[in-house]
């Protein structure tokens, strides 16, 4: 794969495969090499939180509890996109080391204090989500580790409802309440427990995923404009201030997608509408249309806020524009949306076009110029999810013959 390199084509069907062939092959033969062999202490198995552009140095900071549980993911689907590596030996090492560095004994996963095992662990919301989103995945790709995994997710997931749960639905950020109160977090346990269901017939994982998206569509969303916000006061209201009118295109795009594939589960085609409106305004609104990317922030009147473009945003954004397009009512949004999706293909390539091959950059500036740092590991996730993404559409699911 050359990245960044021109891949328009008359037919969005061979466009969209030629891209999937381009991500996939990079993706499984330099870049998770590259991560399984520079970003994994060879001693136990962590993972690191960035390697060094120029040198794959691994950082000396130690990975936050979100990194790991993403990391297990990118290693264990890898695989199924045709990586050949040891990719279990590294996710159940990974995982173990995750364990054993923030789980807790009531299973939730806390960074340790910095006075040592005496001070109280620092929690969050965020972390939770990827810790069951790594479980489901490990759960349904390693054999004999489904029992055990269907257990330890449980009770997380049962611990976070007897002590967090929100009485007008979700979840507080901590005891004692902690605000805002976010949407992002909310986002990660949708996606987690919607990846339980693929693997587990406890009915708890479909209510968990039917409560977070009806709290979507009646609290996240605002009604009269139908974007998506991101902080919010203890009753769900926006939060006071900036927080409060803060649209991000990236979580436009991913609760989109999100909700698309709840939807189609639950035959709820009603509620595609709101996913549709979500694309709307990411793609009309947060696309920047001198660097073709992204951008991080909206204000809620769809004025640009941050204008800095995140590598992540632009994945979910290629996510959204291909369910949009198995969506569309007729041929020619089909093709747009096509079109959309490799839009966002040719946006992620220009982050993945560094020294060495298999890493990437993460912030594009407004000036065109991208951020000098290592490249973060909790990209990895989001690269593959993308990939996954396109790979299962990318031989014209969505599109008639021809089209």
């Amino acid at each position: 794969m050359t990245p960044g390199s021109q891949h328009a084509s008359p037919d969005p069907r061979a466009g969209l495969a030629a891209a999937r062939d381009r991500l996939a092959g990079w993706l499984t033969g330099v870049s998770l090499p590259l991560w399984a062999r520079a970003g994994v202490d060879a001693s136990d198995g962590r993972f690191a939180e960035s390697l060094a552009l120029g040198t794959a140095r691994p950082g000396e900071a130690p990975a936050r509890p979100r990194v790991p549980p993403r990391q297990v993911y990118a290693f264990v689907e890898g695989a199924r996109l045709g990586w050949p590596g040891d990719a279990e030996g590294v996710a159940m090492r990974g995982l173990a080391a995750f364990q054993a560095d923030f789980r807790c004994t009531d299973a939730t996963l806390r960074l340790p204090s910095p006075e040592g095992e005496g001070g109280p662990r620092s929690f969050d919301l965020y972390d939770q989500a990827f810790a069951l989103f790594a479980y489901a995945h490990v759960a349904g790709r390693v054999d004999g580790m489904r029992l055990r995994l269907s257990r330890e997710a449980a009770r997380l997931r049962d611990g976070l409802f007897a002590r967090l749960a929100h009485p007008s639905g979700g979840f507080e950020e901590d005891v004692p309440r902690r605000l805002p109160l976010r949407a992002n977090p909310h986002m990660h346990l949708f996606e987690a427990a919607l990846a339980w269901e693929a693997v587990s017939d406890d009915p708890r994982w479909r209510e968990m995923a039917d409560g977070i998206a009806e709290l979507a569509l009646t609290r996240f969303i605002d009604p009269a404009t139908g974007a998506l916000r991101e902080f919010f006061d203890a009753d769900w209201q926006p939060a006071p201030g900036r927080e409060g009118r803060i649209i991000e295109p990236g979580h436009q795009f991913e609760w989109c997608w999100l909700l698309t594939m709840w939807a189609r589960s639950r035959n709820r085609r009603d509620e595609l509408s709101a996913a549709s409106r979500l694309f709307a305004i990411a793609s009309g609104h947060g696309i920047c249309p001198d660097r073709g990317v992204a951008i991080m922030q909206l204000r809620d009147d769809f004025s640009p806020l941050d204008p800095l473009a995140r590598l992540w945003a632009q994945t979910e954004w290629m996510k959204a524009a291909l369910v949009m397009m198995e969506e569309a009512p007729d041929e020619e949004t089909r093709a747009a949306r096509a079109a959309d999706a490799l839009k966002a293909v040719a946006a992620l390539e220009a982050y993945l076009a560094v020294d060495p091959p298999g890493l990437w950059r993460d912030k594009l500036r407004a000036d065109g110029s991208f951020v000098d740092e290592p490249a973060p590991a909790s990209s990895l996730y989001h690269i593959v999810c993308a990939i996954s993404e396109l790979d299962r559409v990318a031989d014209g699911a969505g599109l008639p013959p021809g089209a």
